[in-house]
C-alpha cells in the first residue's frame, strides 16, 4: 500500500509540473508581432547610385502596404536605358502566399507616378547624331514578383521584380521596370 501512495504522489506531481510547463507562453518573436518596416534598395544604390527607399506597413498575416520614394540626384552618372525618370513615388499592395507573418512568396501591385526626360526623337545631321528630349510626367500601374526574409530580430531582405505600362502621356516611355534588392528593418 505504501508503494502504491509513492507511485501515486509521483505520478500526481509529475502532471502538476507538466501543467505549468504549458500554461506558460512562448513569447513571439520580433518579427511576428512588429508592422513597420523601413527598406533601402540596395541594388540601385550601388550599382547606379540611385537613392530608392521604402516604407512597408503589416495590415494582416498575409498582407503589406508600401509606400518607395526614387531620387537619382546626378542622371550623368547612370545608364538613360535603364533610368528614364528622375523621380518616382510608388504605392504598393502586396499579399504573401506562406503560412508565415507576411514574409515569403508573394505578388503585388503597384501604382507609380513618375517624372524625367525621355528621348523622343534621333537623327544624324551633318555628321553628328542628334538625340532630342522632352520632359514627362506619367502614371503607370503594375504587378511584381517577390520574396521577402526577415530574421528573428527583425533584419529583413526583400527581392522583387515588377513591370508597369504607363497610361497618361505620349511622351514617356510606355514600359516600366522595377527590380528591388531592398535591406531593412522591421521595427
Amino acid at each position: 500500500m505504501k508503494k502504491l501512495a509513492i507511485a501515486g504522489i509521483l505520478l500526481l506531481s509529475t502532471s502538476i509540473c507538466l501543467s505549468q510547463e504549458n500554461l506558460q507562453e512562448e513569447e513571439p518573436e520580433k518579427r511576428d508581432i512588429t508592422q513597420n518596416e523601413l527598406s533601402l534598395n540596395a541594388f540601385n544604390l550601388v550599382s547606379f547610385g540611385v537613392i530608392e527607399v521604402a516604407y512597408e506597413r503589416v495590415i494582416s498575416e498575409n498582407s503589406t502596404w508600401a509606400v518607395e520614394a526614387f531620387i537619382h540626384p546626378n542622371k550623368e552618372d547612370y545608364v538613360d536605358e535603364l533610368y528614364y525618370k528622375d523621380l518616382s513615388l510608388t504605392g504598393k499592395y502586396k499579399h504573401f502566399f506562406s503560412s508565415t507573418y507576411a514574409r515569403g512568396f508573394y505578388v503585388n501591385g503597384f501604382g507609380m507616378i513618375s517624372s524625367g526626360e525621355y528621348e523622343t526623337e534621333s537623327y544624324w545631321t551633318d555628321g553628328d547624331y542628334i538625340v532630342e528630349t522632352d520632359d514627362y510626367a506619367d502614371f503607370a500601374i503594375g504587378f511584381g514578383l517577390g520574396g521577402k526574409f526577415v530574421s528573428s530580430g527583425g533584419f529583413l531582405l526583400d527581392l522583387n521584380a515588377g513591370i508597369g505600362r504607363n497610361l497618361l502621356s505620349n511622351n514617356s516611355p510606355t514600359i516600366v521596370g522595377q527590380f528591388m534588392v531592398n535591406l531593412g528593418f522591421r521595427f
